[in-house]
């Protein structure tokens, strides 16, 4: 990316600027917002602490009034059943271990003497360093109050003064004894500071200062922490009867910090973000034009590389209308891109085969290229503009765009008319070196057939010789037994002629037949037809040709000039394999089963079999272990083969100590149809040893 930048040409100043500014004010205001969004965060923030501190000191000053409601409830239970000095001890006692807040309780006369006393048990006495008459002032307002109203009175708080120059701040409560006070007055004594620890609930108490102020914002008594922040402060007023008292609460918080919680810090955070974005932004925008101009070149190297292609490539929507072509694709089929693009029909398609494309385009489009096709491909047949049909093979795939969806198909289209060219002339040289394989087969064996012919013309020669004799001494009048003795000769003449005839037309046939159709033809038929040939080497070398085949025997689907050829050679060199075994070893059989759609045929011999060295340039072109050979019959038997689709091999036969006895070649056919089962096999002899 930095050689893309430094390829980049500078812009005039004027240019720069104007491609500047709404970066700037971009920028700028950015920056604005995000200046008054973390202001307005934080002071979010100041105001949620106020709120909160303000609920907390609302809840606080509630059950502040709450107990000291309570107490005044206390107080009063006590002088229920008008109970006896004992009794009221007793019970003012208990509710002095009760009610840690309060200090002291006091039984008045109804001229404001004190008749009895109970003090707290968790601390000494109260008035210790000043009497109780000192500091009796406001406490004797407080009863008159409560005798003119009737109900109880509050006093001001006031402060007592306790040994080692310590002190607590305490206020009175009055209540009456009897109608109008009549009987004197019940006075409780309780500690300001007390009521906010018993009143404050510890979780609020750790976290704020509590404390009870004057108007003037003197602190009378405190609770909770040692002390607040003095940022989030609350107050609030505890009313009561006759008593006003200023509840204060200081949090512990101190101001709004940068980053105060996790609210504050996102805002900050995506602010930090937002300005590296923009900042990165602002370098990609100079890098934009470089990436363009790559990205043109890359198109234009894009496009010279599908131009100069040599395979046609299509393109199809999943309608199945064209999309594209590349011009090898229209050189191959003769029409221009324009008369190709959007046709779901196109031109290309002969219109012999236009319903039957039509269909399994239909097909394609509803199911899908077949996984397949798309790795091998399938043949098919386009027309050229000109009319002329030449076979193409397609190789087709989903087109899948940056999204992940399928939005078509893209093929890759190859021209085979040149590759069908050069298989007709492998075709071609291919029956040439057949043929000249059966040639020299039959001049191996023209000494077979020499000898072969020497008996019926021999004997054609004598019968001759023996009827003109005959005919001789019969003169012109031959009596009866010389004419049935000229007939009989001229019969076995006749013969012989015939046999020699055979002969000939079997090695006539054998040579000359070069139909490449295929037949459905059993297996006896192809033994048949090369047996005349077979047998003229079978008696050479004192040798016996057996049939395995079943019945009825296999039937299969062959080229028979082919397959009898592969017959004549594997037999062949099964008899030759064998001339040095013993005469009543010299047996060649020939087999064949049917396994599901092939049929296996074999040709077993019992010779010495075939060392591993030959086994492993056995089917090799041009390789022989024959003096006379020219080393194509095994090659050529596997090249046949392997056209019609089977397979050819060979097996070393051993016996149960591992000797070998023999080599099997085995080939297999297509069957035709469904062949029945294979029965035992029934083995025959078509030929003896030859004299």
């Amino acid at each position: 990316m930095a050689d893309a930048d430094a390829t980049v040409v500078p812009a005039p100043p004027a240019s720069r600027w104007r491609r500047l500014l709404p970066w700037a004010l971009l920028v700028l205001l950015l920056g604005v917002a995000q200046t008054l969004l973390l202001a307005l965060t934080v002071q979010h923030e100041h105001n949620r602490e106020q709120e909160r501190i303000e609920l907390a000191a609302a809840s606080a000053s509630a059950n502040v009034r709450q107990l000291l409601l309570r107490d005044v409830q206390s107080l009063q239970a006590l002088l229920w059943n008008d109970p006896q000095p004992a009794q009221w001890r007793s019970d003012a006692a208990d509710l002095l271990r009760a009610r840690r807040e309060m200090l002291r309780i006091e039984w008045r006369s109804g001229a404001n003497a004190i008749e009895t006393a109970a003090d707290s048990p968790y601390g000494g006495p109260l008035f210790v360093s000043l009497a109780r008459s000192d500091l009796d002032l406001d406490t004797q307002a407080a009863c008159a109050d409560a005798q003119r109203l009737a109900a109880p009175a509050w006093s001001r708080s006031y402060f007592v003064p306790q040994p080692g120059g310590l002190g607590v701040e305490v206020i009175d409560v009055c209540l009456p004894i009897g109608p109008n006070g009549e009987r004197g007055a019940m006075v409780a004594t309780l500690a300001l500071g007390g009521v906010i620890d018993e009143a404050v609930a510890p979780e609020l108490a750790r976290s704020h200062e509590l404390s009870f102020v004057e108007g003037d914002g003197t602190r009378l008594a405190r609770g909770g922490l040692t002390r607040g922040a003095g940022v989030y402060v609350a107050e609030r007023l505890v009313n009561l009867s006759s008593l006003t008292l200023a509840l204060r609460l200081d949090s512990a918080a101190g101001a709004p910090r940068l980053m105060p919680n996790v609210a504050t810090s996102l805002v900050l955070g995506l602010s930090l973000a937002l300005a590296a974005v923009v900042a990165l932004l602002a370098r990609d925008v100079r890098r934009r034009a470089a990436a363009e101009l790559r990205l043109g070149e890359e198109l234009t190297l894009r496009r010279a590389m599908e131009d100069s292609l040599v395979t046609g490539l299509r393109a199809r929507d999943l309608q199945g209308r064209v999309t594209y072509v590349n011009p090898a694709f229209c050189k191959m089929v003769g029409f221009s891109a324009e008369q190709l693009v959007g046709q779901t029909t196109p031109p290309y398609w002969p219109p012999e085969m236009l319903s039957a494309y039509e269909a399994r385009q239909a097909q394609r489009m509803a199911q899908g290229v077949p996984a397949h096709e798309s790795r091998d491909g399938f043949e098919t047949t386009f027309m050229r503009s000109d009319g002329e049909r030449f076979p193409v093979l397609i190789f087709e795939a989903p087109l899948v765009g940056p999204d992940g969806l399928q939005s078509g198909w893209m093929s890759a289209v190859l021209d085979l008319s040149a590759q069908r060219r050069v298989e007709e002339r492998s075709r071609q040289q291919q029956e040439q070196l057949q043929a000249t394989a059966r040639l020299a087969s039959v001049g191996e064996m023209a000494s077979l057939l020499s000898h072969e012919l020497n008996q019926p013309l021999a004997a054609i020669a004598s019968y001759a010789t023996g009827s003109l004799n005959l005919i001789d001494d019969a003169g012109e009048r031959p009596d009866p037994p010389s004419v049935a003795m000229i007939r009989e000769a001229t019969q076995h003449i006749a013969e012989q002629a015939e046999r020699a005839g055979r002969v000939i037309r079997s090695v006539h046939d054998f040579v000359r037949r070069r139909e490449q159709s295929r037949e459905n033809l059993t297996c006896d038929q192809l033994v048949e037809a090369v047996m005349p040939l077979l047998r003229l080497q079978a008696r050479k070398s004192g040798a016996r040709i057996e049939f395995e085949f079943g019945s009825p025997a296999p039937r299969v689907v062959c080229d028979r000039t082919m397959i009898e050829q592969v017959l004549l050679n594997l037999t062949r060199n099964a008899l030759q394999a064998m001339e040095a075994e013993p005469p009543e070893r010299r047996v060649v059989k020939l087999g064949a089963r049917t396994h599901g759609a092939w049929v296996r045929l074999s040709v077993t011999d019992h010779g010495p079999g075939i060392a591993p060295e030959v086994a492993a340039r056995l089917f090799t072109p041009f390789f022989t272990t024959k003096a006379e050979g020219m080393g194509l019959g095994l090659s050529l038997c596997r090249t046949v083969v392997e056209q019609h689709g089977g397979a050819l091999d060979f097996t070393t036969l051993r016996d149960g100590e591992g000797r070998v006895r023999g080599t099997c070649f085995e080939f297999t056919l297509p069957a035709a149809g469904t062949a029945a089962a294979p029965v035992a096999a029934q083995p025959g002899v078509l030929d003896g040893v030859s004299a």
